[in-house]
């Protein structure tokens, strides 16, 4: 579950880390209001379940009425990455020096939570991670012991923090830590963390994601969930009862079973693909949740072709390719290409009924995948 920037910098601030005077507004005369509060300059923010709300036009400084009344005109009720800004965030301006990262995550290759710190802030940090690792220094936390104060201090001063503020950044660092750990969060993290030229530090974003397995123990931190959290198809898979999630490529995958997802994926990335989602129907398929997968992808704006895997275990490839005829028949014309891999139980069944005038099939999952990025290539040439 994701928080908003609002609610997570409150209960930042609320553990001591410095945040900026803010307000929360849904209208544009309660933004005008916040702005004549807390002065200029001031930042009119979105409030949306996305990252780059800057790049893509969601945070705007005003320097005065004029602009505020204008930028909170422009940002509440935009289509920002899919969502709709029911509200903005007016908050002081920062007049900083520098800018930092840092953040806590769970390191699953390591099972351990790690720190992270980084002098390059304010800018996408998965970029960071992937154009130049070395500038993340990173700690992990043995969960048994906790985190030790000196392990915030190493890290910080590990990625060339300067010294006089350095104390100051670990403090923020081993607070996060704290939260990560007695809020069940998935993720916790600052970007950016700004140093003012009076050398004060100041939490000038806020990204907080809850384990929702874990709500169960946070009745407060469920009570801040919202709809608005979820994307129209994330909300649908609810509603269906898929394990889904939605990814930044153009590849569509459904299969029955998580590793068998998982291993799509993989081979998607591999063979020079982007995944569009993750998209796991279950065991023991009938051919109307077939038929409802295939509605969710194809729904997806983003997806240029699908790849359809399925293992017959408990899932009976005839039923699945049942399902998959009935969905495409559902349309006047195919909307994305698919490519069909069924294995296991009545494989060979399936692969009879399979309408290959409506999709293409392939024996084995490398070839399916190999396909499905081509077909996918094709799209977007």
């Amino acid at each position: 579950m994701k928080l908003h920037e609002h609610q997570a910098k409150t209960i930042f601030a609320d553990a001591g880390i410095p945040v900026p005077d803010s307000r929360l507004a849904t209208t544009v005369e309660e933004a005008l209001d916040a702005v004549d509060e807390i002065g200029y300059p001031a930042a009119i923010k979105a409030q949306v379940h996305v990252g780059g709300r800057g790049k893509a036009g969601g945070i705007k400084i005003a320097t005065d009425r004029d602009e505020a009344e204008q930028y909170a005109e422009e940002i509440l009720g935009m289509d920002l990455k899919g969502y709709t800004v029911g509200s903005v965030l007016v908050e002081e301006g920062v007049d900083f020096a520098d800018e930092l990262y840092v953040g806590v995550t769970m390191d699953r290759g390591e099972g351990r939570p790690v720190l992270m710190v980084s002098t390059e802030g304010g800018v996408n940090i998965e970029e960071v991670a992937e154009e130049n690792p070395d500038a993340i220094a990173r700690e992990h936390v043995d969960p048994a012991f906790g985190l030790h104060p000196y392990q915030a201090r190493k890290v910080v001063y590990e990625a060339g923090v300067d010294a006089d503020v350095a104390l100051d950044v670990a403090s923020i660092l081993s607070t996060l830590y704290d939260l990560y750990e007695a809020n069940d969060a998935a993720e916790i993290e600052v970007n950016p963390v700004m140093i003012t030229s009076d050398r004060d530090v100041i939490a000038a974003d806020a990204v907080m994601n809850i384990d929702e397995d874990a709500l169960f123990r946070q009745p407060d931190l469920a009570e801040m969930a919202e709809e608005s959290y979820e994307d129209d198809l994330e909300r649908k898979a609810g509603e269906y009862g898929f394990d889904y999630v939605r990814l930044s490529g153009n590849v569509g995958i459904i299969g029955n079973g998580a590793g068998l997802v998982m291993t799509t994926l993989d081979l998607v990335d591999y063979y020079g693909g982007k995944p569009a989602n993750f998209l796991d129907i279950g065991g023991g398929a009938k051919a109307e949740r077939v038929t409802k997968a295939l509605d969710m992808v194809f729904s997806d704006p983003n997806v240029d072709s699908v790849v359809f895997n399925i293992f017959g275990g408990i899932t009976r490839g005839d039923e699945v390719a049942k399902g998959i005829n009935e969905a495409l028949a559902e349309f006047d014309e195919i909307p994305k290409p698919v490519v069909v891999r069924l294995a296991g139980t009545n494989a060979e069944e399936g692969m009879e009924i399979l309408s290959t005038d409506l999709i293409e099939v392939e024996e084995t999952l490398e070839d399916a995948v190999q396909r499905a990025v081509k077909n996918a290539e094709e799209v977007t040439q």
